[in-house]
């Protein structure tokens, strides 16, 4: 037998088991705006990345759209089938300012008025 590595003796294998990271640790909250001519002031949050070298978290937020049922903004049940589109324009501190982005109906309303124009008849009768 040749004198050298006892291959049957395991050894630790490099670089070991590496430490699980807790990805929220790395991120950072901010407050979402509505715009002035809604009544609530406060849409909700965002989680968004730390700012890291060449990263900056405020870009990162910047665009970022956010879709939000109308009856939250106004405090009216009534409207809770419309859900607004708010568009992240501008970051100030930890205030993330929102525009106005678009409107769309939530699918079980939708379905509802195709029902309803579906049965709807219209004529055109000569008398």
């Amino acid at each position: 037998m040749a004198v050298g590595k006892n291959k049957r003796i395991s050894k630790g294998k490099k670089g070991g088991k590496k430490k699980a990271v807790d990805p929220f640790a790395k991120k950072d909250w901010y407050d979402i705006k509505a715009p002035s001519v809604l009544s609530v002031k406060n849409v909700g949050k965002t989680l968004v990345t730390r700012t890291q070298g060449t990263k900056i978290a405020s870009e990162g937020l910047k665009h970022r759209v956010f879709e939000v049922s109308l009856a939250d903004l106004q405090g009216d049940e009534d409207h809770a089938y419309r859900k607004i589109r708010l568009r992240a324009e501008d970051v100030h501190g930890r205030n993330v300012l929102t525009n106005f982005w678009g409107m769309n109906f939530t699918t079980d309303k939708l379905r509802s008025l195709v029902k309803k124009w579906h049965t709807l008849i219209d004529a055109h009768v000569d008398v």
